[in-house]
């Protein structure tokens, strides 16, 4: 191991910074100093100076004990005990945590507390139960909560761009600060899809390649912004919950349909206002006049003739290129998808409006003598349907889901038959949730959860040099059928008990505690999931 995986050298601890508890290190190795202690939470093994930090920031040496230095999150409905506010910052001291241990179990469960797996630490390896086995009570019902912090190295995040522009081609590399972290996925419905991360960029490639895929996820995860590039194709700033910025341009507006819903939806709003529309757009660009929509209302032909593949009446193919131009494609003019009218058809007077499939690209044309189209003031009742586009556009975002395989030894923290666990997930007899937030479980074999970062609280993820990520996890389930699955029953502990004493292997040191309302407030409260308790 180099020096700073073995903890020396590196900044001493803030002394300042709260502390929950105190964990009990490995056993000494005979050849490491007396000063120094070893930090088992993750396979790297820090031996740990005193006044010293391990190589994840997360545990010191403090007087030769291992702390954990960051607090255990709680998440809580209505305001927190002798709290005014909703702040995610709020720490409590330990003044005010005696008034949290003088209520008796009944008082907390009504309070609606939930221990995350935020700041919980682990037990790797899992042979031993996991930190936290909380009991409480739900709608009269006994509940089991079991809480860690799980290291995975099989995860990755899955990133939603809503965006009509290009942004890369499909299978296409992305990089950050020159690395590989990733590849463009399919695109869907007005959104470009990325998948970020996975093993084989942690830990298939180059160490750099690993550090800077886990500090991607990480600020990714933890609500930040993080730059990426396309192999041939754009500049993206990502960030969940805020708008993608594209080549420097900040997008506005997710697309209301393709080209061809759009002239479904607005068809009978353009009538008798225009004789021709066209909505551009780089999957099917839509001409009203031809299409089905136009054919029902008797709108009669135009003449008009647009390049590309004809699919079916009033819906065109490949008119253009993808690009960051009118409905993701490369185009600046629009009439340059048009070849020319037919005369035999097409009038002098005709009038034409082209539109993108956010209305944020839109120009008003009136056929001249020549049948050759001619740019005019377009009519205000027009501009108003044009604006009735941007108004059902909804608001360009950013969404981030974390990805991952709760495998290997994290599930004997839970039971001493695991196998038992994932059963009891997938009949809905255990509630997963990361950070309280609740998660999708994918169908097939293991653990395979999926969650939206922006319904976990700021700071969810952590990261160890391995490289892997760090990210809670929690199992919710009725005590009756914990205790069926070969729980740890041995360590289930009140949940006053544990406010009061920290996780159970912390030597009875006082838990320093931040609490934090849902992010999400339509979120379930993670105890009263119903397929638990209907």
């Amino acid at each position: 191991m180099t020096s700073h995986t073995k903890g020396d050298g590196l900044p001493g601890p803030d002394e300042a910074s709260a502390t929950w508890g105190l964990e009990r290190a490995s056993p000494r190795n005979d050849q490491m100093a007396g000063n120094k202690v070893e930090c088992n939470a993750c396979p790297v093994l820090c031996q740990i100076s005193d006044g010293r930090v391990g190589a994840c920031d997360r545990y010191a040496n403090r007087n030769g004990v291992l702390v954990r230095l960051d607090p255990v999150v709680l998440l809580h409905q209505g305001t927190p005990p002798e709290s005014d506010t909703e702040s995610d910052t709020e720490s409590f001291t330990p003044r005010q945590e005696l008034k949290v241990q003088a209520q008796d179990q009944s008082a907390s469960a009504s309070r609606g507390v939930f221990v995350t797996g935020i700041g919980s630490s682990t037990t790797y390896p899992d042979y031993k139960p996991a930190p936290f086995i909380v009991a409480s009570q739900s709608r009269g019902v006994d509940m089991v909560t079991v809480v860690t912090e799980g290291i995975f190295s099989y995860c990755s995040l899955k990133v939603k761009i809503d965006t009509d522009r290009y942004l890369g081609p499909e299978q296409a590399a992305v990089l950050c600060k020159g690395e590989v972290v990733g590849h463009v996925t399919t695109a869907e419905y007005g959104s470009q899809m990325l998948s970020l991360g996975g093993v084989h960029h942690l830990t298939g490639g180059s160490k750099k390649e690993g550090r800077v895929t886990m500090n991607l996820m990480q600020a990714l995860g933890n609500h930040e912004a993080v730059e990426v590039t396309i192999d041939g194709g754009a500049s993206v700033v990502l960030q969940a919950g805020q708008a993608p910025i594209v080549n420097g341009v900040t997008e506005q507006r997710m697309r209301v349909g393709c080209g061809s819903a759009a002239i479904g939806i607005f068809a009978q709003q353009w009538l008798g206002l225009c004789d021709e529309v066209v909505v551009v757009d780089d999957h099917i660009t839509g001409v009203l006049s031809e299409h089905q929509a136009g054919r029902c209302l008797n709108i009669p032909p135009s003449g008009i003739r647009i390049k590309g593949r004809k699919s079916t009446p009033g819906r065109y193919f490949q008119v253009a290129n993808p690009g960051t131009g009118w409905g993701g494609t490369d185009i600046e003019d629009p009439l340059s998808i048009l070849e020319s009218w037919d005369g035999d058809v097409a009038w002098p007077g005709l009038r034409l409006l082209m539109t993108s499939t956010t209305g944020e690209h839109t120009a008003w044309y009136v056929l001249d003598d020549h049948l050759q189209p001619q740019v005019a003031d377009m009519p205000e009742a027009v501009r108003r349907v044009v604006e009735r586009i941007g108004e059902n556009c909804e608001p360009s975002l950013v969404s981030v889901l974390f990805l991952g395989g709760a495998g290997g030894s994290l599930r004997a923290g839970v039971t001493d038959n695991p196998v038992q666990l994932t059963r009891a997930i997938k009949r809905a007899l255990v509630n997963v949730t990361c950070g309280g937030a609740p998660s999708y479980v994918w169908p097939g074999g293991g653990i395979t959860l999926m969650v939206d970062v922006l319904r976990m609280p700021r700071g969810s993820f952590g990261t160890v040099p391995t490289p892997a990520i760090v990210a809670p996890i929690e199992f919710t389930m009725r005590l009756s059928d914990y205790q069926a699955l070969g729980g740890h029953m041995g360590f289930v502990r009140s949940l006053d008990d544990t406010l009061r004493h920290g996780a159970w292997h912390n030597d009875g040191a006082p838990t320093q505690l931040r609490w934090v309302a849902p992010p999400a407030s339509d979120s379930p409260w993670p105890l009263d999931t119903p397929p638990m308790l209907g």
